[in-house]
């Protein structure tokens, strides 16, 4: 009867003890799966791109640097993005029917000054906007180049105003985050 009992509780034992094992194994299996997703997804890129200060000129003899593009943006400030807090609802006339749009506007603006002004002036600007908008065909909005006019405009008339209204234009771009139309 002794033995019956110690031949069981190594039966217990060995279950236990594979038990434990199995379960370190899961976990060091997950811990390594996961240590390589976050390697391989947050990893940093192994591309290096050109310092722009060394990059030269053709016509420049003498080893003089060259202003970049990225310089030139550097100069101007980062872009900030001023959302409109609502979306354009309107109708607009078309050659057969009236077509009911929506436009989401946000504007870019390069410093925190510029920011701030066009955040003061929303109503403003959305009044402005408005404007030009109820001007607008809805056979031109049908077409990329009549979007792109709609933005131009915009842009036009909202840096007229702010320059009127705060010395400067403000707004570097109009941008159409959302274009639907009915």
């Amino acid at each position: 009867m002794a033995d019956e009992k110690a031949g069981e509780l190594e039966l217990d034992n060995s279950g236990k003890k594979k038990k434990m094992i199995i379960i370190i194994i899961a976990v060091v299996v997950l811990l390594g799966g996961g240590a390589g997703g976050y390697f391989m997804f947050m990893g940093g890129d192994d591309t290096s791109q050109p310092d722009p200060s060394s990059a030269l000129d053709s016509n420049n003899e003498s080893g003089e640097t060259t202003t970049t593009k990225t310089d030139a943006n550097a100069k101007l400030g980062s872009a900030l993005y001023v959302p409109m807090p609502r979306p354009f609802r309107f109708n607009v006339p078309g050659a057969t029917r009236d077509r009911f749009v929506e436009i989401r506007v946000q504007l870019l603006v390069r410093s925190g000054a510029n920011e701030e002004n066009a955040k003061m002036h929303i109503p403003l600007i959305e009044s402005i906007l408005l404007g030009v908008f109820s001007r607008a065909n809805a056979d031109d909005l049908a077409t990329s180049a009549g979007k792109t006019s709609l933005k131009q405009q915009s842009l036009a008339a909202v840096q007229q105003t702010m320059k009127e209204v705060e010395g400067n234009e403000t707004v570097e771009k109009v941008l159409f985050t959302g274009f639907v139309m009915q």
